[in-house]
């Protein structure tokens, strides 16, 4: 716990293994709105909604209002400390060795887990657009065994077209990103559009028909609280704005405004599609749609913009998966680089500038989660790794700012104990409010990890020798 990297370090590129600095705000801010504007909105409103009914929307409101205080932390912390690695590198500067390496097992398991509920949400609007142009596929290759399938094959497909991708040293680049976050934003806005009209205020009562707190019933863990605990799947995606941020221009600037410049449009942007969506139709019609927004515009006799909402899932966002599987690989090379895992995992093939063998393994593992779990249970686990890297990154801001509160800051944020405080005790309840066995598994992924830590990380530490 008393080994900690050194904040002025952490500023320097070191021993040649430092990355090129290419971006500026705009491709933060696409880079952001890219990473958090998928799965969430298009697939888990009618997952959030059959959980807390109209509710869904006080759901999003306070799912945001938690990411809104952990966004300041990050902002702060990711101008402070502009390297690789984010929350896991923050924890490392500030609180040491021993909890930063919780924290990046954490995010190791986030960003493998995102990638698999992305898979899981793509493969739900790309069955519906196979269908609707006519084309039949049997459903036990459309799902996994806990929907009366066998294996959801599209969505181990696109994990494997995406990894292929990135194995070739394909990279997405700013022009190429903004065009296909503009198609997302342009689906939506159409839905939004269309769905207005349709508006009826009895569809929103009664507004909390399953109650506040989580809770279970009826074999489901109901309120606005358990929506919220996996709604929050949503919002996050601005913390992989800070893993880029080795690879910013003018860090000070560009990272404060991709982190909360992200933040706010993504929140307004959800608040107005999940008003839209409740208003347009009652939420136990849609709920449990593997499409919710499209079959919303069908039923309202849009097809034709029920087809775009869903090319534009289609064609956007495996975008996500790659965004998540470039930051997990930023996650991997800061660890490394650190000696806390194997170097190899750091190293990027030599032909195609790219981590292939990591990106096998990753793939892997990502296509096993997605082809055989539902979508629900996985963005839970999902979160359960971001909340513990949110709490770590808010606490490490409030000990900084009393260890050594002279340091300069490009960016302060504001009433940084009270944000901090609010962004803790938010991400505990949203954590206490998942369902008992994706706790457990949570636990059972650190225990595993603590014990990898004691018996490589500890001892080949870059630290130990010091």
């Amino acid at each position: 716990m008393k080994r900690r990297i050194s904040i002025d370090d952490c500023t320097r590129s070191g021993q040649g293994q430092g990355l090129k600095r290419t971006l500026s705000w705009p491709h933060l801010v696409a880079l952001g709105v890219g990473a958090i504007v998928g799965t969430g909105i298009y697939t888990l409103t009618g997952v959030g909604a059959d959980r807390a009914g109209p509710a869904v929307m006080l759901a999003f409101l306070i799912a945001g209002a938690v990411c809104a205080c952990a966004a300041l932390a990050y902002a702060e912390l990711a101008t402070l400390i502009p390297r690789a690695g984010s929350a896991y590198t923050y924890s490392y500067a500030v609180l040491g060795e021993g909890l930063a390496w919780i924290v990046g097992w954490s995010l190791i398991l986030e960003y493998t887990v995102v990638c698999a509920a992305v898979a899981v949400g793509w493969s739900g609007y790309a069955s519906g657009f196979l269908l609707a142009a006519g084309i039949d596929v049997p459903h036990v290759l459309l799902a996994g065994p806990h929907a009366g399938g066998i294996i959801n094959l599209p969505a181990i497909l696109i994990v494997w077209a995406v990894a292929g991708l990135l194995m070739l040293g394909t990279q997405e680049s700013a022009r190429v990103n903004a065009v296909l976050v503009s198609l997302k934003l342009v689906a939506l806005a159409a839905f939004i559009v269309i769905a207005a009209p349709a508006f009826e205020a009895g569809n929103f009562s009664p507004f909390m028909p399953y109650g506040f707190s989580a809770h279970e019933e009826g074999g489901m863990v109901r309120g606005v609280m358990a929506a919220a605990a996996i709604i929050f799947f949503a919002f996050y995606g601005f913390d992989a704005v800070s893993t880029a941020a080795e690879e910013t221009k003018n860090p000070g600037r560009d990272l404060t405004i991709g982190i909360l410049g992200s933040m706010v449009l993504c929140t307004l942007i959800y608040m107005a599609v999940a008003a839209a969506a409740v208003g347009a139709m009652p939420f136990q019609e849609f709920a449990e749609s593997g499409d919710p927004l499209a079959h919303i515009l069908r039923g309202l006799g849009a097809p034709e913009t029920a087809r775009l909402i869903g090319v534009a899932a289609v064609i956007a966002l495996p975008t996500v998966i790659l965004a998540f599987m470039y930051g997990q690989t930023r996650i991997f090379f800061a660890m490394a680089r650190d000696g806390l895992l194997p170097e190899r995992l750091g190293r990027v093939n030599a032909k195609t500038g790219t981590p292939v063998a990591m990106t096998i393994v990753t793939a892997l593992v990502v296509s096993v989660i997605a082809g055989l779990f539902p979508l629900a249970e996985i963005a839970e686990l999902a979160n359960a790794g971001t909340l513990c890297a949110f709490i770590a990154v808010s606490v490490s801001m409030m000990v900084l700012r009393r260890r050594e509160p002279a340091r300069p800051r490009v960016f302060k944020a504001p009433m940084p104990f009270v944000v901090g405080t609010l962004a803790v005790l938010g991400c505990l309840y949203l954590f206490i409010s998942l369902p008992a066995m994706t706790q457990e598994r949570f636990f059972i992924w650190n225990t595993i990890g603590v014990i990898v830590y004691a018996l490589y990380g500890r001892r080949k530490s870059r630290l130990a020798s010091v």
